[in-house]
């Protein structure tokens, strides 16, 4: 088997207040979701969300089953977002070759038997995605830069002019409860998601790339009032309970891919919180 996964627990806000450094990365970050021809995966107990990396070099690798699942395939009773985070690619389902270029997205419904991820004629695949569970099967989609709803947003002179390419949401692709999306960093600017926001109604991944390898980002989570921050590097993501922020600053700028699972669909659905009000 080539698919390798761990499991994380959701953790109570006032347990959150009293972890350490060691604590928070042990519980929030996610490191390594790129080893060569393997599945790398966190499944987490916040929605049932999946958090995963796909890294083929030698040959072509198999999104399978884990015991965790209790299912025969992988999608089962559950849907997929993949990202392009590598070089141009394909990714077969149910035999049905698709071509990803970088940053891409596809999306695929429940009830699917076989997805496979194929290496790179370059070299340099990589495919990040996530998975929620599902109640319905809507039909394969792959959805290209320009067919993402995309805004632009902040300024340079508040460090954070950035774009938002919406991939899978619901005024794009149809899907049961997985939205998708990047955010580019301008030259310039560092903050990500500020003002922040929380979503009682939704849980929510940040996977963090295009981070020069000798910059970092400085990811915040926690309630509002009681706010932590983590280090990550190029390639790496952090869990967002629905109690907590998101948000971060880099030491330049980057890209990141923003995915939620939850009770609904509706992106604009946040309790946001002035930016001095933030402790």
């Amino acid at each position: 088997m080539s698919v390798y996964h761990t499991t994380r627990h959701t953790i109570h806000p006032q347990d959150f207040k009293g972890y350490d450094t060691a604590k928070l990365r042990e519980h929030f970050l996610i490191e390594n979701l790129f080893l060569p021809d393997s599945v790398q995966l966190v499944y987490t107990l916040y929605d049932r969300l999946i958090v995963g990396g796909v890294q083929p070099v030698t040959g072509p690798v198999q999104l399978e089953t884990f015991p965790t699942l209790r299912s025969e395939n992988f999608l089962d009773r559950r849907e997929i977002g993949i990202i392009n985070v590598g070089s141009d690619s394909t990714v077969t389902v149910d035999g049905q070759v698709i071509e990803l270029k970088a940053k891409e997205a596809l999306y695929i419904g429940k009830g699917v038997k076989e997805v496979i991820f194929h290496p790179a004629p370059q070299g340099g695949a990589r495919f990040y995605f996530n998975s929620a569970p599902a109640h319905h099967t809507y039909p394969t989609k792959k959805v290209q830069l320009s067919e993402a709803e995309t805004v632009e947003m902040g300024s340079l002179e508040n460090s954070n002019h950035r774009t938002i390419r919406k991939v899978l949401i619901n005024s794009v692709v149809e899907t049961c409860q997985l939205q998708m999306g990047l955010t580019e960093l301008k030259p310039g600017s560092v903050w990500n998601t500020m003002p922040a926001h929380t979503h009682d109604r939704r849980m929510e991944a940040y996977f963090y790339f295009e981070v020069p390898e000798d910059q970092v980002v400085s990811h915040f989570l926690g309630e509002p009032q009681e706010t932590r921050h983590i280090w990550v590097k190029n390639n790496e993501a952090v869990l967002s309970p629905p109690w907590s922020i998101h948000s971060g600053a880099g030491t330049s700028n980057y890209t990141f891919i923003w995915g939620m699972a939850g009770e609904n669909l509706d992106y604009n659905d946040m309790d946001k919180f002035p930016i001095t009000d933030l402790k």
